[in-house]
């Protein structure tokens, strides 16, 4: 089109470069209404139980457990099932964090890309940068670990409801309050960086919570 002088002006095509490392690249994908949902439930469901479980008085073999305990177990029932939800819905969920993304430990590959994503994020960190709040390959791979730690707590969980009593339940019941130590952990760690991004600016706890963000309410 022509310019203010008349004269004719030269189009320009945008340039567009292509990342040799596509996989490690972070993004920011849009969370649905259903990842919020079951993340919300299920992030309830957990806090619940990790922190009920501290007032629960296991009942001996034979006796009738308290209602403290019969809600502890229905609740972790359900639990087991927003959880198989979330495996499903991270399956079939598009323009998200797909779930190659969240179990990226069989592919060479995506490993490579968590690898650089460490490099990378360290790099931030050594440089006096915050690092990315991303859902780069770093952070998709902590969440998984995040989800599997859950799943296993929930299996154990419902085993134990099924086995109810002999020695596989105390076995399983050790490894059911095992992993939830490593779930306490795991949360801790989760929470604190979560909120250490969102104190230093980021809207990472707006795309996962809520829909409007720091920018929007400007």
């Amino acid at each position: 089109m022509p310019s203010d002088n008349g004269a004719a002006s030269t189009f320009v095509p945008e340039r567009r470069f292509r990342n040799p490392h596509p996989s490690s690249v972070p993004t920011k994908p849009a969370r649905s209404i259903a990842t919020r949902l079951l993340h919300g439930s299920i992030l309830a469901a957990v806090l619940y139980q990790l922190i009920g479980s501290q007032f629960l008085s296991r009942p001996i073999p034979g006796e009738t457990p308290d209602l403290a305990m019969i809600v502890h177990q229905y609740v972790g029932l359900a639990s087991m099932a927003l959880v198989m939800l979330f495996w499903l819905w991270s399956m079939i969920r598009r323009g998200e964090t797909s779930l190659r993304r969240l179990v990226p430990w069989l592919s060479p590959a995506r490993m490579q890309a968590v690898v650089r994503d460490i490099r990378d994020q360290a790099g931030l960190i050594l440089r006096g940068k915050v690092p990315d709040d991303a859902d780069g390959a770093m952070a998709s791979a902590i969440h998984g670990l995040g989800l599997l730690t859950l799943t296993a707590m929930a299996v154990t969980g419902t085993a134990y409801f099924i086995i109810d009593g002999g020695a596989s339940a105390r076995t399983v019941l050790s490894l059911h309050r095992l992993l939830s130590n490593v779930m306490w952990a795991y949360l801790i760690g989760h929470a604190a960086m979560a909120l250490l991004h969102h104190i230093l600016g980021s809207d990472i706890l707006s795309r996962m919570f809520w829909y409007r963000t720091r920018s929007d309410s400007h």
